[in-house]
């Protein structure tokens, strides 16, 4: 039975948020901008401001002007115990800036390549556009690797332990698969899945395991999981209507060898594409979490085995939304708020 979650606290801000950042502990990260004046803008990069929230009672703690303004890519997290890091869009380019984390004072400012996706830990910053992937690293600020495929296009990035899980397509096929980079060097490992699918909509990983959400598993998966796919597909037809898989979700053993990641996998969806629900995944601390609207879904990362189900109010108008312990933030255009997730 579905139920809905418990609110820890929610908080109206009068800036417009952009992004959000929290960890295992320490405060809730909010990035926005204040609304322009009669709604237009001169500049393409909008001057920024980054607050920190009390993760228990939404009490704002500070708020500065942050050097990362609103525009093309964003992240923020934690680099030290006291220090904050946020990268994103600036007048003069895309920067990685470190604060203070008890008092939002500004500690340094490094220029950066430009990225569309980005991820914060504490050793690497991880960054990636369409054409490469590139670590940062968190406490020199200075770029540690970049791997820059000669013809793939890069979609998605994740991190699982030692390695750097790359979403990437081939634009001459059209066809989609993951690989594994080493997270100290940025070389590759291993093919995980092989550059079978028609596409991939999103990946979502941490420690050994992943979660890629994509469509026509068949050809990309491993021999002991292609029969049981059939049988499975086959349950979804109705009257002897043939039917597609058109959104799935495979788990994937992070660390394993070429063409030999798939764990297991659910079909989600046998509807014509353009009837598809829209759906995203996030992970932490062994779940997976599946966005259907304003209904989440927590599924055991390992194996695929659902824990339990909430709804989220807002979540289907979220700006950004991320999961740490136990706990969700969800931002909306104005609106912060923390909901406990249980399972």
């Amino acid at each position: 039975m579905t139920s809905t979650a418990r609110r820890r606290w929610s908080r109206e801000l009068e800036i417009e948020i952009d992004g959000i950042a929290f960890g295992t502990e320490g405060p809730v990260l909010v990035h926005g901008y204040d609304p322009p004046a009669g709604g237009m803008w001169v500049d393409s990069v909008i001057p920024g401001k980054l607050g920190a929230l009390d993760r228990h009672t939404g009490e704002t703690l500070w708020l500065s002007p942050c050097e990362v303004g609103y525009g093309r890519g964003f992240a923020a997290g934690f680099g030290s115990p006291e220090e904050v890091i946020v990268l994103g869009p600036s007048e003069q380019g895309q920067r990685i800036v470190r604060m203070e984390r008890e008092t939002g004072k500004l500690l340094g400012v490094e220029a950066i390549g430009d990225f569309d996706e980005a991820m914060v830990f504490e050793d690497l910053c991880l960054c990636a556009n369409a054409k490469r992937v590139f670590a940062i690293s968190t406490p020199l600020m200075s770029v540690a690797w970049a791997y820059e495929p000669p013809k793939e296009r890069i979609h998605h990035i994740a991190r699982c332990g030692d390695r750097v899980l790359v979403g990437y397509s081939r634009p001459e096929t059209g066809a989609y698969g993951v690989l594994a980079l080493d997270a100290l060097t940025g070389e590759p490992e291993a093919s995980l899945v092989p550059c079978l699918l028609p596409g991939i909509h999103g990946l979502a990983g941490g420690g050994d395991e992943a979660v890629i959400l994509t469509a026509d598993l068949q050809a990309a998966l491993p021999p002991e999981l292609a029969g049981r796919f059939l049988v499975t597909l086959g349950e979804w037809e109705q009257d002897g209507e043939v039917v597609a898989d058109t959104l799935s979700l495979l788990g994937l053993a992070a660390s394993a060898t070429d063409g030999q990641a798939g764990a297991w996998f659910e079909i989600l969806s046998t509807t014509p594409v353009e009837s598809v629900p829209e759906i995203s995944i996030t992970s932490d601390s062994g779940k997976l979490y599946v966005v259907r609207g304003a209904m989440l879904e927590v599924r055991d990362i390992l194996t695929g085995r659902a824990l339990g189900s909430w709804a989220i109010p807002g979540l289907d108008e979220q700006v950004a939304w991320q999961v740490s312990s136990g706990a969700g933030l969800l931002a909306e255009e104005q609106r912060v708020s923390v909901f406990e997730l249980p399972a």
